[in-house]
């Protein structure tokens, strides 16, 4: 079950936090490349002191403990959120039931 889920990440090309049990550390903001019998290939990069260094990893399946995703984000500050008028046309979701008060 997880080798599909996982495998569906893969397809879907998002990025991902994987918890590495075996090493007791969660990789953040990294894409699954590859899926190949039980070795997941990750591409991710990270932020050391004076340089950002990107990394490869095979890891084997048993070793994936857990793996989230982020599905929204708000800015925080003094930032009006957008709300469905401001949404583009075509991304606005139409009513498909008029309310009964309404002419037509």
């Amino acid at each position: 079950m997880l080798q599909r889920k996982i495998y569906q990440l893969c397809c879907d090309g998002r990025e991902v936090c994987i918890f590495l049990r075996d090493q007791q550390r969660w990789i953040e903001q990294a894409k699954i490349l590859d899926i190949e019998g039980d070795l997941v290939t990750i591409r991710y990069e990270t932020d050391e002191e004076d340089e950002i260094c990107s990394w490869e990893e095979m890891v084997r399946l048993e070793s994936i403990g857990a793996i989230t995703q982020k599905l929204a984000s708000v800015p925080r500050g003094n930032i009006d959120p957008l709300v469905s008028e401001d949404c583009p046309e075509a991304e606005q979701i139409r009513n498909h039931y008029p309310e009964s008060n309404q002419p037509e």
